[in-house]
């Protein structure tokens, strides 16, 4: 049923523990996964050195999540396929889940977002209303 699914991660308890489940699903339906990090785009009025500082610090702290969603995936039986971008979360996991043709997003339903008082987080709620295919949003 489903033989491309996408993991959105940003490090948040929500976000990690849906990569665990993810995995159980990706092995069941031999499925591929893309797991995707966003970052958010670095403002070009910074200057440098700041600027390059920045890119630099928001890329480390990105492919620490990426380690982190690795480690919670562990193996799977289908390809898995990685991809650091920069954006918001929610513009990002939607490009790509366009681009990759994804049969489904994978998404914890609370992210590192200030607004912990929301019943779901702002960028799962935006993917969950313009998504192409079925969202599934992990407590």
């Amino acid at each position: 049923m489903f033989k491309k699914i996408l993991l959105g991660v940003d490090g948040s308890e929500h976000s990690l523990r849906a990569a665990e489940k993810v995995a159980a699903l990706a092995n069941c339906m031999n499925a591929d996964l893309w797991i995707v990090v966003a970052h958010p785009t670095v403002p070009a009025y910074l200057g440098e050195p700041n600027f390059q500082n920045a890119i630099v610090a928001r890329l480390a702290e990105s492919k620490k999540t990426m380690k982190k969603a690795l480690e919670a995936v562990g193996e799977i039986s289908g390809e898995v396929h990685q991809e650091i971008l920069e954006g918001s979360a929610a513009e990002v996991v939607l490009n790509v889940a366009e681009t990759r043709h994804v049969d489904l997003i994978v998404m914890g339903s609370r992210g590192q977002s200030k607004l912990r008082g929301l019943l779901l987080g702002s960028q799962s709620q935006k993917v969950l209303q313009h998504a192409p295919c079925p969202v599934m949003i992990v407590r």
